[in-house]
């Protein structure tokens, strides 16, 4: 289970597959899980903080979010989400194709905005604090696409569609239109607080990024089974020593301590979201040994796998 399918296990379950590919689910940290890893994925992601404060990542950038806050995560970013000290969060994420947003024949919406953006040609603001100024307004069509994914009136998808792009439309006008639209950076404009501007990765850190991708992609589609530092420095083309001063400079642990966290937080989803036995979780996550497994669990989350699946069920 990737990802991208472990964050959507329960929107597929309730919604089966559909050609509305728009999808919104809330959840905490750390009452859901912990943190959520750092990945990338095609899709395009919003997160909408709605209680709380924690830490959202966004290509090394550490953003410490708090109620109200939204993030724009273009696809192919590198982005995590953690706990911030003893406080606790509650975000929405939205995810969608970024098809979603273009017409089958390509028209100026598209070449001029939309491609440009999910090709990384166009950078628009990836950090939306309450202190923005237009904040409030990129806000509002947000939650009126909440209203309308909750209840659902007739042709409600059109309204979200358009909800969207007005979103987008808010982001498109307060770029600076006195640099090139093609360019991968933007000038941040002078009234506006620093935090709402993207800056361009130096090639050094382009490079770092692109590794990093390479690390964190393997770690998603291969972590159930074994995996060596050998294996991983190949991945991205480094010798083993300079993979783990890499891998920690980048991931803020070592190797093997990610690795078993990373398969730690894959089974925490899963004893909440399906069937499977303690045992069957613990092979489909990379333990090979079930003593082991428990626990590794155990001093993660304070408790054994069956305590923590069933304090889950029953609060929920």
């Amino acid at each position: 289970m990737n990802i991208i399918e472990y964050e959507n296990y329960q929107e597929k379950k309730e919604r089966g597959h559909s050609n509305f590919p728009y999808i919104t689910y809330p959840c905490s940290i750390p009452l859901d899980f912990s943190k959520v890893p750092l990945h990338w994925h095609d899709e395009m992601e919003l997160i909408y903080i709605k209680k709380g404060q924690g830490i959202v990542t966004v290509d090394y950038l550490p953003y410490h979010v708090a109620s109200g806050d939204i993030l724009i995560i273009v696809p192919g970013r590198l982005h995590s989400i953690e706990q911030e000290k003893e406080f606790s969060m509650e975000y929405e994420n939205i995810i969608f194709e970024p098809a979603f947003l273009l017409p089958r024949q390509a028209d100026i919406c598209a070449t001029n905005y939309f491609q440009p953006l999910f090709y990384n040609q166009l950078n628009i603001p990836e950090y939306l604090p309450t202190c923005c100024r237009y904040h409030r307004e990129a806000a509002r069509y947000l939650d009126q696409a909440d209203f309308l994914c909750q209840h659902r009136p007739p042709a409600y998808e059109i309204s979200v569609k358009a909800q969207l792009l007005q979103f987008f439309y808010v982001l498109f006008t307060h770029l600076d239109h006195s640099a090139d639209a093609a360019s991968s950076s933007q000038k941040p404009a002078a009234s506006e607080p620093a935090l709402c501007q993207t800056a361009p990765a130096h090639r050094k850190q382009a490079r770092s990024m692109e590794k990093a991708k390479l690390i964190s992609k393997h770690i998603e589609n291969h972590y159930a089974r074994q995996l060596t530092i050998k294996e991983m420095a190949q991945v991205c083309s480094l010798s083993q020593s300079h993979f783990m001063k890499f891998f920690k400079s980048v991931f803020g642990m070592p190797f093997i301590p990610y690795l078993r966290e990373y398969r730690l937080i894959m089974a925490s989803r899963l004893l909440l979201t399906s069937s499977s036995s303690i045992l069957e979780i613990a092979e489909k996550t990379g333990f090979e040994n079930l003593s082991y497994f428990n626990r590794s669990f155990k001093a993660m989350y304070g408790q054994t796998p069956r305590e923590f699946r069933d304090h889950g069920l029953h609060s929920s």
